[in-house]
Formats: C-alpha cells, structure tokens, sequence
C-alpha cells in the first residue's frame, strides 16, 4: 500500500511539472550591439512570438498579452507557426492578434504548419484585416525621424521558397544600414549569413523539445537528434541569429526543461572596451 502510495505521488509530481513546463511563460532577453545602429534606435525593443501552435496561455490569452505588455517592445515579430495542422483554430489566432496589435506593429512570416493547415490563405486575409505588416518575401522599413532600419521577411521553405534567390533581391531594395531578417528555420543561417543581414530572427526547432543539461535538445524538425539550432544566439559571418524555443507544442505534446519561451531584444550602440 505504501509502495502504491509513493508510485502516485510520483505520478502526480511528473503530471504538475510537465504542467509548469507546457504553461510557464519565460521571458528571454538579449541586447544586440552595432555600430550600424543608429542614435534614435538606441533602447529599440523587438518581442518575439514564435510557434505557438494554436495554444491558448490563459482566458483569452490573457497571460501571453500581458506578459507581452509587460516588455513594452517597440514591435512584435511573429516568426510562423502560428497555427497548428493538427488542431487548426483560426479564430483563435485573431483572438490574440486583435489585442497585440494595439501594443505595437506586429511584422509576420509564415511556418510549415499555416501551409499545411489548409488555412494559410485566411489566417492571412485575417492578419491583414488586424494591420498587421505581412512579410512573405517582402520588406517594410521602420523610420523614425530621417533614421531607418529594414525588416525582412521570407516565406516558409515548406512552398518551395528560393531563399538565395529572395534574399538577394530584399536586402539590396531600399538598402539600409541595418537589416532584419524573420525566417521560420534556423538551419538556414549558412543561406541567411550570405547577405547583408545583421540580425535573424528564427523559430521551429521548439528547442528541441527535450532539453538535456550541458547538452541542449533532443529534437528538432529538420535537423533531427542533438540539432545545432535550438536555441539562443548563433553567429555566422556578420550575421546574428535569434532562435525562440517556441511557445507551443505540436506533435509531440510535451516540454522538458523547456519552456514556452518569449523573447526581447533591445538594440544598442556598440560598445567600446574603453568605454
């Protein structure tokens, strides 16, 4: 009886911290430094929401909004995946979307999952209808005063996106002195480290979804067991890459030692070792 006793506490313990681990918001923060950054970007602050697989983070995603808020970012990028193939809500979606939009602009590249959702096309003409800026394979410019950065943004792979052929036409448009880059995929930074482009911002390998101490993921879609490209800041050449552990899950329904992740980064100047 007690032995029996013991199995389902520990059951019970496993259940509450997969719990924790699934629904616990994490807030990651980054500070990204260049002498490309201009005066008036200086303190600039980007959240990012990354697969979110159609999960709901309390009533009416309340927690993510305020956790959200909390950050006060200049902008929101979404970087795919919003929805989720297997339990596609688009309603649910715009829920969300509805109310982030009156926090800052919101700039949105696809995922493999909106395109296998069958949904693609009104998930998009929905974003549209909330204001938010649709980057697939397309570019904004961000001003302030006579300072600008550029955002790029490039549709998922999973339509048979040539992100060499893209890549070279974006980031020689209205070229800039900083560039931006939201992509669905991380182990693209070989492609994306080709061009001008300081900063990338990536998603889909949901940290590799099982985290193993002094080892990082297990998984991840794409690249397979013990991926590279899971997580943090990765820089190839001059260009930086930002990957979100992801906010959701998909196929495989848990997260260890992996939480849904939110991330912010602040722009700066460079700074200098006498400084």
């Amino acid at each position: 009886m007690k032995i029996f006793k013991k199995l389902i506490g520990f059951i019970f313990m496993i259940i509450v911290y997969l719990y924790w681990q699934d629904n616990r918001i994490m807030v990651t923060k980054y500070e990204y430094q260049s002498k490309k950054i201009t005066q008036l970007f200086y303190g600039y602050r980007i959240a990012q929401i990354s697969d979110l697989q159609n999960k709901v983070f309390g009533k009416h995603h309340k927690k993510l909004i305020n956790a959200i808020k909390k950050q006060y970012p200049d902008c929101i990028v979404i970087t795919g995946d919003l929805l989720d193939r297997n339990r596609t809500n688009v309603n649910s979606v715009i829920e969300l979307i509805s109310e982030i939009v009156n926090i800052a602009p919101v700039y949105y590249v696809s995922g493999n999952h909106e395109h296998q959702s069958g949904k693609y096309n009104e998930l998009i003409s929905a974003l549209k209808q909330n204001g938010v800026f649709i980057l697939e394979n397309n570019k904004q410019i961000i001003s302030k005063q006579n300072e600008t950065i550029s955002i790029l943004g490039i549709k998922d792979k999973s339509v048979n996106t040539n992100y060499q052929k893209i890549l070279s036409v974006l980031s020689n448009i209205e070229k800039t002195n900083f560039q931006i880059l939201l992509s669905h995929r991380p182990e693209l930074l070989s492609v994306y480290s080709q061009y001008d482009i300081d900063v990338v911002f990536t998603g889909h390998a949901h940290g590799g979804q099982i985290r193993i101490p002094f080892i990082g993921g297990v998984f991840a879609p794409h690249q397979g067991f013990f991926p590279k490209y899971t997580n943090g800041i990765h820089t190839q050449n001059d260009t930086t890459m930002i990957i979100s552990r992801g906010l959701g899950n998909s196929t495989f329904p848990f997260r260890v030692n992996n939480r849904p992740e939110l991330v912010v980064v602040t722009l700066g100047k460079e700074v200098k070792e006498y400084e």
